[in-house]
């Protein structure tokens, strides 16, 4: 408990520490106090860097009502500025989303910002302080918390802009154990054992990147991504980062068939873009963590991925995706994998308030016996009268006859096979109050209950359910209120 406080406190704080830092920072020189300039810090406090629609005025309406327009700097691109993305090509060099995914032009992510000198520097993230009861046999409790923080610096280079990232948990020390409970959840080990009904911590080093993208014409955009540990492109934002999902404390059924490969090692990715279609491709290191989340793994690049994004409106953004993943898991060290992905995102600005949606389907084969894979996924998170948050996901997803064992050493010669669904539909509320400055605290709680296959009922009941209890800190701006 002593270690669990000790982390928990600066996490707690450091979202209030960034603001408070800029709030003395330099302003670039062509920043004049009091004028509300593209690129300058918000004489009300510190900018937001894209807020959800809705949020009073959204800084592109305040931009174009006071007359400055876009802050399109030499590159057309510089969109990031503390001004909303008007276009495809400006949203995907903002880069506010985990890897080189896309989310709708109009899904905006809140974030504390400050010019210094020729760079933009931007902290993003998300704390959760988490009680989670669970019924059934196989149910847990358990007091953790998930979390991460996103620094990140852009400026213009040449003819491009270059982006600087890195994103950091402190999960492998506020969760103990090394996974908390999560029903009817498997992937990767503990212990040296498969985790059974549980969610392993994210790595400390998340993602550590350079981006780089520069126009090729009025419509086009090359981009290059560098990362010795970062998202490849496969899957849509990764749940943690994705709008749908940014109120809901704790992962997906179908993390290890839909966007399990957003913390990978070695990943090199290009990517063009032409109007409102993007096509990319990835290299990377394919095996998943290991158990200690700690340190920085290095692997030679020996699987590779390609995702089309189609972005035909503000509102709207599609991606497919398919990859060869070589020997992603430490117990079967011999099979590789392949894995699809497709989703669509729907964001919508409402009066005070927005709605933000995700449909994904994910599908993997193994290569070695083929077996097959699918889960499914739908949710949704609706923000009312400004600090209100309502939101439902609900889930379909395969389950291996590696959940039978649980939690112990497998049998030798076993070969996972599907062995029924699991279907899981989760509710959940929070509100947010006004404690820190610059720090949205939200108090509140979901509900999760589930429909098992008849193979697993003799295990973990027919009807199980979840209660999550939960505090939530993420930065925001003066002008978000």
């Amino acid at each position: 408990m002593r270690r669990f406080e000790s982390v928990l406190l600066p996490l707690l704080f450091l979202p209030a520490l960034a603001a408070a830092q800029q709030g003395g920072s330099h302003q670039d020189s062509k920043c004049m106090p009091g004028m509300p300039m593209p690129g300058c810090p918000d004489p009300s406090g510190p900018q937001v860097g894209g807020q959800p629609s809705g949020h009073r005025q959204s800084a592109q309406q305040r931009g174009h009502e006071e007359g400055l327009g876009m802050p399109m700097g030499k590159t057309g691109l510089m969109g990031m500025q503390g001004i909303q993305p008007e276009t495809f090509l400006q949203a995907i060099a903002h880069h506010a989303t985990s890897g080189t995914t896309s989310q709708p032009t109009s899904m905006s992510t809140p974030m504390l910002m400050v010019q210094k000198g020729s760079w933009m520097l931007m902290f993003h993230a998300n704390v959760f302080v988490v009680d989670q009861q669970q019924s059934s046999p196989r149910g847990r409790d358990k007091s953790f918390s998930t979390n991460w923080l996103m620094p990140m610096a852009q400026r213009e280079l040449g003819d491009g802009i270059l982006t600087v990232r890195t994103m950091l948990s402190l999960e492998p020390a506020t969760i103990t154990d090394r996974r908390y409970p999560l029903l009817f959840q498997q992937g990767e080990t503990a212990f040296g054992v498969p985790i059974a009904d549980g969610q392993h911590p994210h790595n400390f080093f998340m993602e550590l990147a350079a981006l780089y993208d520069f126009k090729l014409g009025e419509k086009s955009l090359m981009s290059f991504y560098f990362a010795p540990v970062g998202d490849p492109a496969i899957g849509p934002t990764a749940y943690p980062h994705r709008a749908s999902a940014f109120e809901d404390p704790v992962g997906t059924l179908g993390h290890h068939q839909e966007d399990s490969t957003h913390i990978a090692d070695d990943v090199v990715t290009v990517g063009l873009t032409y109007g409102i279609v993007r096509i990319e491709g990835s290299g990377f290191h394919g095996r998943e963590p290991d158990e200690n989340r700690w340190t920085i793994h290095q692997g030679s690049i020996d699987s590779w991925s390609t995702r089309l994004t189609v972005q035909p409106g503000k509102n709207w953004s599609g991606q497919y995706s398919y990859t060869r993943i070589k020997s992603p898991e430490a117990l079967f060290p011999t099979e590789d994998q392949a894995r699809m992905t497709a989703s669509i995102m729907y964001n919508r600005a409402l009066r005070n308030g927005d709605s933000a949606s995700t449909l994904l389907w994910g599908r993997t084969r193994s290569l070695q016996d083929n077996s097959i894979f699918n889960s499914y996924l739908l949710e949704s998170t609706l923000r009312f009268h400004t600090r209100n948050y309502a939101w439902t996901r609900i889930e379909n997803a395969e389950r291996s006859n590696e959940l039978i064992v649980g939690e112990n050493p497998l049998p030798s010669g076993i070969t996972e096979k599907p062995i029924g669904r699991v279907q899981a539909y989760t509710f959940g509320y929070d509100h947010d109050f006004d404690l820190i400055p610059h720090v949205a605290s939200a108090i509140g709680a979901q509900f999760t209950t589930y429909g098992v296959a008849d193979a697993l009922k003799p295990i973990y009941g027919s009807h199980p359910v979840g209660v999550a209890i939960f505090v939530r800190l993420s930065p925001v701006s003066g002008r978000e209120r």
